[in-house]
């Protein structure tokens, strides 16, 4: 799939010019004829990365508890829209809903809606929810009116970025383009005041050669977000790796097969990815009316809502095997040196509601910063 939708970029790049990384992103990621999230299922050991859900139960679980919460909290409304973005298999949901089940008045209540803009993962979402009664759309924004609770575990990841790199005296784009012999390749456009007025105002005045992403979609989205929680009742839970304040440095990457390749190499079979950046993503949304809690570190969130704890009572009942399994899984995903850091969580949620759960310990937006790492975010 690689030679086609390589070639059908680069005759756009023949007739258009040089493409912005975003729109190289997003025809690589979603053209429908050989884009990446079109034509596979890349989650697990057959594909190109695994994500929390799939690492452990214990993850979905402890969301969709956290989701019941923030429910009783919002006054109980009925109907109540449970949403997620980006659903993958339908792992997450599947084992929030079990969890949640304790409490038959908010499953009741539930209406769930599920974003998801590949054909084949909602096959397989219908498979694992179908009994549920989700309904699909294609984009947040046409989710319904009302009371509303929503997840997104590595969604903004995924979204198209923009870079931009610091010239002598203004910035310029980086965009996708041909070399000598036809193959994609970065080049730079012309230094302008424009492309200045796009980068963080706290980056503008860095040294020649600094790149720096931005990511208009995730800005967006925070922002309609802010809106809606400021209309409507209701909180939004973000799970993703990044950093927690606008830093500089390039950050997008690609994974085959578990295994980081060029982000050019391999358009339609690689996963595209980039650091979320929350300081961006905060402030838009509070700008939009939400307010804002965290980020805080995945494995501090975890460990709040009760993860040691879940895991006693599995283990507990467990085979030896079984156990060891639990055990690993739970701490790939709260250890420091692995994703309990890297990986990061913010909850926006309507003006007056109280912190959620998880974050009742932290002043709302401002935490510890965390450089770009060198190690691939993607769970391999």
């Amino acid at each position: 799939m690689t030679e086609e939708i390589a070639a059908k970029i680069a005759r756009r790049i023949r007739v258009e010019g040089p493409l912005t990384v975003a729109a190289y992103m997003a025809m690589a990621l979603h053209d429908p004829d050989g884009g990446y999230y079109a034509t596979r299922d890349p989650i697990g050991a057959r594909g190109d990365f695994t994500t929390a859900p799939e690492i452990s139960q214990i993850f979905g679980e402890l969301i969709g508890l956290w989701c019941v919460e923030l429910w009783r909290r919002m006054g109980q409304p009925d109907p109540v829209i449970l949403a997620e973005l980006g659903p993958g298999r339908g792992v997450l949901m599947s084992d929030a809903l079990r969890a949640a089940s304790i409490v038959p008045e908010f499953r009741r209540a539930v209406r769930i809606q599920l974003a998801e803009a590949s054909p084949k993962l909602r096959v397989e979402q219908e498979k694992r929810l179908g009994d549920a009664g989700p309904e699909w759309i294609t984009r947040v924004e046409d989710l319904p009116d009302g009371p509303m609770l929503l997840i997104a575990n590595e969604f903004l990841d995924a979204l198209p970025i923009r870079q931009f790199v610091r010239g002598n005296r203004e910035w310029s784009e980086r965009r996708v383009g041909l070399d000598i012999d036809g193959d994609l390749a970065f080049v730079d456009g012309p230094e302008s005041t424009a492309s200045a007025l796009l980068v963080p105002a706290s980056l503008r005045a860095s040294t020649p050669g600094t790149l720096v992403e931005i990511c208009p979609a995730a800005i967006a989205l925070a922002a309609w977000l802010g809106a809606r929680l400021r209309r409507w009742p209701g909180a939004a839970l973000f799970i993703d790796y990044g950093n927690s304040f606008s830093a500089p440095g390039p950050t997008l990457q690609a994974v085959f097969r578990h295994r980081p390749v060029g982000a050019l190499a391999m358009p339609g079979d690689a996963d595209l990815s980039a650091h979320v950046d929350f300081a961006a993503f905060a402030e838009a949304a509070g700008r939009g009316g939400a307010e804002i809690h965290g980020p805080v570190a995945q494995g501090l969130f975890l460990a709040r809502l009760g993860a040691w704890r879940r895991l006693a009572a599995l283990a507990a009942r467990a085979a030896p095997g079984q156990r060891i399994a639990l055990e690993a899984g739970l701490a790939r995903l709260m250890k420091p040196g692995e994703m309990g850091e890297l990986f990061k969580v913010i909850a926006l949620v309507s003006p007056g509601l109280p912190p959620p759960p998880g974050f009742e310990r932290d002043c709302r937006y401002g935490a510890t910063d965390q450089h770009p790492s060198d190690d691939h975010p993607r769970s391999s």
